[in-house]
């Protein structure tokens, strides 16, 4: 009886380290996040983006700790880096409507065309806040189309 009591509580014990541990460690990719969040806001970028990096460690998912990297290498003017992690963050939600807009903002930046239109698509049937952007990327588009007939 006493055998089967130790082996309880040894059980128990797992179980409850396990959840601490988890809990734990969610709870520090939250608060590296948002703590990235509130750094970005005032405009420390370095700190913030080694906040998010943390994020991404403890969970490879956080979409929008790519997309805040995204927005730093965006103002750090590193088009690669940004673009890693826009795409990043379209491999893990394809519809993620901030990403795509990021992304339909380089290209329009590159005037390229048949990518803008393509990914306009994916954007129109993907948006629900974002969607009083789709004049100002018709706009844009126009404008370098009309560049282009010239």
């Amino acid at each position: 009886m006493l055998m089967k009591s130790k082996n309880n509580f040894r059980k128990f014990s797992l179980l409850f380290l396990f959840v601490f541990f988890s809990y734990k460690n969610s709870y520090a990719n939250e608060n590296f996040f948002e703590k990235g969040k509130k750094l970005f806001e005032n405009k420390k970028y370095e700190k913030s983006k080694f906040l998010f990096e943390r994020s991404i460690v403890f969970n490879p998912k956080k979409i929008y700790s790519y997309i805040y990297l995204a927005k730093i290498y965006k103002i750090e003017k590193n088009e690669n880096e940004q673009k890693k992690n826009i795409k990043t963050a379209l491999l893990l939600d394809p519809k993620n409507e901030e990403a795509l807009f990021m992304l339909i903002d380089i290209e329009l930046e590159r005037s390229n065309i048949s990518e803008v239109k393509e990914l306009k698509e994916k954007f129109k049937n993907a948006c629900s806040k974002l969607c009083d952007n789709l004049t100002s990327i018709d706009q844009r588009l126009n404008n370098i189309e009309a560049k282009d007939e010239s």
